[in-house]
């Protein structure tokens, strides 16, 4: 079995090898996120994947809410060219219980993955274009502490900053010039006083 859109089509080789799948409709749920984009996350790595991402993946089944998440990465592009385009942002979740019985998810919440820089035009029209919609109504972080730095040599950079935190103000300073349009920025990172980190 390969993992992509198509492939989950055919539910009972996923099933019948153990995987939980989707309960949502994945197509629409990545339509509507690409429309009004609501939740935009910095950091694509693991935990993302295994928590935050699987989180929102519970919610969407549970028929609650009808947006997926849109990820973007900082730093290691090769995440996003390696653990998300070949797989159409879909990613496996495989948990050990305490009982030692193993658990397969598929997880689909995340619709769209991006690389944070520049260099990668499409990808930041993208992200100022996501930063300018009225719709996004958070950004959040699993970029590790060393994320949050700020050094005298990135500020010296204006606009085109290369540190995640410079990367982040930009984007809201396209959201400011878009409407002064309201948001929560929301560290998710294991580190003391993350949100403190977030507003220095």
């Amino acid at each position: 079995m390969k993992l992509n859109l198509n492939a989950l089509k055919d539910q009972k080789a996923w099933l019948d090898a153990g995987f939980t799948l989707p309960r949502f409709d994945v197509e629409k749920i990545a339509e509507n996120t690409k429309a009004a984009p609501a939740w935009l996350h910095l950091g694509a790595g693991n935990i993302f994947r295994a928590f935050t991402a699987a989180v929102l993946n519970d919610v969407l089944n549970s028929g609650k809410y009808d947006r997926g998440i849109v990820v973007a990465e900082t730093f290691d592009y090769e995440i996003i060219d390696k653990a998300y385009a070949p797989y159409e942002n879909l990613s496996l979740l495989v948990s050990l219980k305490s009982t030692g019985d193993i658990e397969k998810k598929v997880i689909a919440s995340v619709v769209e993955s991006l690389k944070a820089d520049y260099q990668f035009e499409e990808h930041w029209a993208r992200l100022v274009e996501i930063f300018r919609k009225p719709s996004l109504q958070m950004i959040s972080f699993t970029i590790t502490e060393k994320g949050y730095g700020v050094a005298p040599h990135d500020l010296e950079r204006g606009l085109k900053p290369v540190l995640a935190m410079g990367k982040v103000a930009v984007l809201l300073y396209e959201r400011y010039l878009a409407g002064q349009l309201p948001l929560t920025v929301q560290s998710m990172d294991n580190c003391s006083h993350n949100g403190d980190k977030v507003k220095a």
